[in-house]
Formats: structure tokens, C-alpha cells, sequence
């Protein structure tokens, strides 16, 4: 079920559960992970997109295994606020993935999360090739930390 803000995502998620953090893209899905408290997200893993059936399926194996509970999903507006190609595809992919899994799961606005990262991981001189192996994920923890902040009862 998508929830429309923060609160009612943090309301639906079990107690101890954590929080999947997604960047969905064309090529690959970032994923992050938050604690059980729902106060820190990291960095997961990347899944190099294929179908979506083989996307789904690696995503729920690593909610099944990380005790995953809910989703926060990246939504990729347009800089006016608008909705684009690009997002009425990640609104597709939430709603196929939530007729295979119905997490509580929760959009959030990650215009410019990308360029947010890569401007942090130039300025930690990490070199091109690094930046181009982990930039989905580390952009999936900064989704899911915007959203966790957002949260009531958050302590950042």
C-alpha cells in the first residue's frame, strides 16, 4: 500500500522492522537499509536491472532477509514539482512490486539526490570509477534519510 507522507509510513511499519530505501533507475536499483530504531539509513546493494520479474524477485529476497517491514521509494519529479516519463515509470514499478508484496511504502521527493552524492563523493576525492560503483545505493541512503528526518518522533 503506498502511504502518502512519512508519519503514516513510520504508523504502518512494525515495530523492529526496517526500512527499504529504493533508487529506482533505468539501469540499476540503489537499495539502502535503515536501522530498527528508523533513525539511520546505509547503503545496501545495487541490483543491474534485467526484467522485472528478476528485479522483484532479488528485491523482496533482500527484504525477506533483512526484515523489512516498508519502502521508501525515490520519485524522480521534475524540477517544477511536476510528474515526468521517468516518474510515471517508478510509480509503475512501486505499484507491480506492490502486487507481489503489499509493503507499506512511501514516495519520496529525490530530485537532485544524484547530484547531492556525487558532489559529496568528488569532494572525498573518490575517483570516477569508485563513484560509478556505489552512487545508487549511497543515493538510496540519502532518499531514505531524508524521509527518515521527516518522520515524527525523529531525533536528526
Amino acid at each position: 500500500m503506498i502511504l502518502d507522507n512519512p508519519a503514516a509510513l513510520r504508523a504502518a511499519v512494525p515495530s523492529d522492522a526496517r526500512l527499504i530505501g529504493l533508487d529506482v533507475g533505468a539501469k540499476t536499483i540503489g537499495l539502502a537499509l535503515s536501522d530498527t530504531r528508523l533513525i539511520i539509513a546505509s547503503p545496501l546493494d545495487t541490483i543491474r536491472r534485467r526484467r522485472f520479474r528478476d528485479d522483484a524477485a532479488a528485491l523482496l529476497k533482500l527484504v525477506d532477509e533483512h526484515g523489512v517491514g516498508g519502502a521508501v521509494i525515490g520519485l524522480p519529479l521534475a524540477l517544477d514539482g511536476r510528474d515526468s516519463p521517468r516518474t510515471q515509470s517508478v510509480r509503475a514499478f512501486a505499484r507491480n512490486l506492490m502486487a507481489l508484496r503489499d509493503l507499506p511504502a512511501a514516495f519520496w521527493d529525490e530530485r537532485l539526490s544524484t547530484a547531492a552524492v556525487t558532489r559529496e563523493m568528488i569532494a572525498a576525492d573518490l575517483s570516477r570509477r569508485r563513484r560509478g560503483e556505489i552512487v545508487d545505493k549511497v543515493a538510496a541512503a540519502y532518499i531514505l534519510q531524508g524521509c527518515l528526518n521527516a518522520m515524527p518522533g525523529s531525533t536528526l
